[in-house]
C-alpha cells in the first residue's frame, strides 16, 4: 500500500528530533531568520503592520510570545500573524524558483511564536525553520507545469507564498510542539483547511497581500494547536480527489518533485534573498537598469525603453499599462516594471534600490514617471525559455542618436548564480534594524542571530529586537 503523501513529509519533519539537519542547512536558516528579522523591523510603521496590531490589541490571551518590534506579547497563533505580516509587509522577503513563493515569511514567525511559547532551544528553531523551509517550497514546486513552464497557483491568481505556507508553518509548529508523525500529519491535514492569498492586488493595488504571510502562519500555528487537542486532517489531504492539490492546481499534478531527495537534497538552499524592496519580477530588470547605468547610460538622451520579460510575469509588473507607469502608491510602484526599471536607472539606495525608493512620494516623483513613461513591458522569447527556473530579462534602451543600447539577465541577483555575500546581507539587515532600533541594539541583534543555535531560547532575539525606552530616533 502506498503511504500518504502527508505521512512521508511528516516523518521527514520528526526525523530531526534525533538527527540534527546539515550544518550548511543549519548556516542557511540563520541567514534566513536575519533577513526575515530585519524586514520585519523596517516594517513595524506600516499601515498593515498597524492595522493587524490594532485587531490583535483586542484579542489578547495568554501572553506566550513576542511581537517583533514592540515588546508586546501574544498567545502564540498572534504573534505569528504580527511577526508574518510584519515579515512580508515590505515586500523584501526571500523568494524560490519555481515555486514563485516567499517561504520564510510564513515558517519562522510560526517556528519563532511556538519555540518562545514551549520553551524550546535556538538549535530546536533552526531545526524547525530549515524543515519547514523545505517542506514549503517542494508544496509549491509541485504546482510548476514543466511543459507549460507556468506555476499553476499563480496561472489561478493564487498565492502559493499563503497557501502552502499554512501547511509548512503548521508543520514547523507541530516539531515545536513535539507531536508526532501522526500528530504533523493531522496539523498540516488541518491547515490545508486554512490557507488562502489571492494575487490581484499585486495587479490593482490594495494591501491585503502584507498579511497573507501573517494569516498563514497564524494558521499554521493554531492548526499544530488543533492537532495536540485531538483534531484531525484527512491521510489523502494532499493526493485525495478533493485534496490539496486537485483543489489549488487541477488534474494531472504530480507529486513526484514532494518528495524526491527529501532529507538528502536540500531545495531551500536555493532560495533568493532579495536585494531590493519589490516584487521579485522586477528584480532582473533592475538589475539591468543597474548595469546600463554602470555603462554611463546617459538618461537625458533615451528616447524609449523596452524590458522584455517572460510572457506570465506581463499581467503582474506590466499591466494594466496605465497603472503601472503611473503607480497610486510607493507599495503599488513596487510591482511595476516600468518604475522599477525607471528608479535603477535614475539611482537608488541601499544595494541598488532600497525603500526610500518607495515611498508614496517617489512614486509620484516627476523624473521617474517620465522616465517610466517611456518604457514598454514586452513578452521575450528567451525569458519563456528560462522561467519560472530562474527570473531573466532583457533591457533594449533606444536614444535620440539611433543607436541601441542592451543588455540581457538569465538570473537575478540574490540566488545560487549571484548570491549576496554575507557583508551584503549584512547591510540590508543593518539598513533595516537602524529604521528601528539604534546602531549598539542592531549589532547586539545580529550577535545574536549569529549565535542563535547556542541560545536556550529565542525569547533574548525578540527582547533584543524590541523598542527600548529612549532608544527610538
Amino acid at each position: 500500500m502506498i503511504q500518504p503523501a502527508v505521512r512521508t513529509l511528516a516523518e521527514f519533519a520528526v526525523r530531526f528530533r534525533d538527527v540534527d539537519p546539515p550544518e550548511a542547512v543549519f548556516e542557511d536558516a540563520k541567514r534566513r531568520l536575519l533577513d526575515v528579522v530585519g524586514n520585519s523591523l523596517a516594517a513595524v510603521d506600516t499601515p498593515a503592520a498597524a492595522a493587524v496590531r490594532a485587531v490583535a490589541g483586542r484579542r489578547r490571551g495568554v501572553a506566550d510570545a513576542g511581537a517583533i518590534g514592540s515588546g508586546d506579547r501574544f498567545p502564540a497563533a498572534t504573534a505569528a500573524l504580527i511577526n508574518g505580516t510584519l515579515a512580508h509587509a515590505l515586500d523584501f522577503d526571500d523568494t524560490h524558483l519555481p515555486s514563485v513563493l516567499h517561504p520564510s515569511a510564513t515558517v519562522i514567525p510560526a517556528a519563532l511564536a511556538m519555540a518562545e511559547a514551549r520553551g524550546r532551544t535556538g538549535a530546536e528553531t533552526l531545526t524547525a525553520i530549515a524543515l519547514g523551509n523545505e517542506l514549503n517550497v517542494r508544496l509549491g514546486s509541485v504546482g510548476f507545469d514543466p511543459q507549460r513552464r507556468v506555476n499553476l497557483f499563480f496561472e489561478r491568481g493564487l498565492h502559493a507564498t499563503s497557501i502552502c505556507g499554512a501547511l509548512s508553518a503548521a508543520a514547523s509548529a507541530g516539531f515545536l510542539l513535539g507531536l508526532d508523525a501522526d500528530g504533523i500529519a493531522d496539523a498540516i491535514g488541518i491547515a490545508a483547511s486554512m490557507g488562502a492569498g489571492l494575487l490581484e492586488a499585486n495587479r490593482t493595488g490594495g494591501s491585503v497581500k502584507r498579511v497573507h504571510c501573517g494569516w498563514a502562519a497564524h494558521a499554521g500555528v493554531t492548526a499544530a494547536e488543533f492537532a495536540e487537542a485531538g483534531l484531525t486532517g484527512p491521510p489523502t489531504v494532499l493526493e485525495g480527489r478533493f485534496g490539496f492539490f486537485q483543489a489549488y492546481c487541477g488534474e494531472g499534478v504530480s507529486l513526484d518533485t514532494l518528495a524526491s531527495g527529501l532529507g538528502e537534497r536540500w531545495e531551500a538552499l536555493s532560495v533568493f534573498f532579495k536585494p531590493y524592496p519589490c516584487n521579485h519580477f522586477t528584480h532582473p530588470g533592475i538589475d539591468a537598469a543597474l548595469h546600463l547605468r554602470e555603462e554611463g547610460l546617459e538618461l537625458e538622451e533615451i528616447v524609449e525603453i523596452e524590458l522584455g520579460v517572460p510572457s506570465s510575469v506581463l499581467r503582474t509588473i506590466g499591466q494594466p499599462r496605465a497603472e503601472k507607469i503611473r503607480p497610486t502608491s510607493g507599495y503599488h510602484a513596487a510591482f511595476s516594471g516600468p518604475f522599477t526599471v525607471a528608479s535603477a536607472l535614475l539611482g537608488g539606495g541601499g544595494l541598488g534600490l532600497y525603500l526610500d525608493d518607495f515611498t508614496d512620494e517617489c512614486a509620484h516623483d516627476g523624473d521617474r514617471l517620465d522616465l517610466a513613461s517611456r518604457v514598454r513591458c514586452v513578452p521575450d522569447d528567451e525569458c519563456d525559455r528560462i522561467f519560472p527556473l530562474r527570473f531573466p530579462a532583457r533591457l533594449r534602451v533606444r536614444m535620440v542618436d539611433g543607436t541601441t543600447w542592451e543588455t540581457f539577465v538569465g538570473s537575478s541577483r540574490g540566488g545560487p548564480e549571484h548570491p549576496l555575500s554575507d557583508a551584503e546581507l549584512g547591510l540590508k539587515f543593518e539598513l533595516n534594524a537602524l529604521r528601528l532600533l539604534p546602531p549598539d541594539q542592531v549589532g547586539e541583534l545580529a550577535a545574536l542571530v549569529r549565535s542563535f543555535k547556542e541560545l536556550s531560547t529565542p525569547s533574548a532575539l525578540l527582547g533584543a529586537a524590541t523598542v527600548r525606552p529612549a532608544g527610538r530616533a
